[in-house]
């Protein structure tokens, strides 16, 4: 497989969108910030969400490295996904975003509609601290 950051633009803010595109990233980073989750558990957690794509975010983000798989020697084998020190990163910058759609569906007079924020920041996390 080919060098990752070959393919990746030279703009840093280029470089971080595309790193993180995808409808699901966010989501599922939102998932494995607070602990590890296996395959099977993320596609609960998102439905709508199919298999395929659920596999070949993990594995882009897996290739960014924003995720870290690690396989246990079970039977039956068993997978699980933790984000990394650098995807931890992102969390503050997903915090942020949250509160912008929720400001712009304010600011739409569609706030009603909304769900809750899915990213909290943990406490203690030096970037999470940052972040306000």
């Amino acid at each position: 497989m080919a060098d990752p950051t070959k393919r990746l633009p030279k703009l840093p803010i280029e470089r971080a969108l595309k790193v993180i595109a995808g409808r699901w990233k966010p989501v599922i980073l939102y998932y494995v910030f607070d602990e590890p989750k296996r395959l099977s558990e993320l596609k609960r957690m998102m439905p709508d969400i199919t298999q395929k794509v659920l596999i070949q975010q993990l594995r882009e983000m897996e290739e960014h490295g924003l995720v870290r798989r690690q396989i246990f020697a079970e039977v039956p084998a068993r997978v699980e996904y933790t984000a990394t020190d650098l995807g931890l990163g992102l969390e503050p910058i997903l915090l942020a975003l949250c509160r912008w759609g929720q400001r712009h569906a304010e600011e739409q007079s569609e706030a009603n509609a909304l769900a809750d924020c899915i990213v909290h920041p943990r406490a203690g996390q030096a970037y999470a601290r940052t972040a306000a």
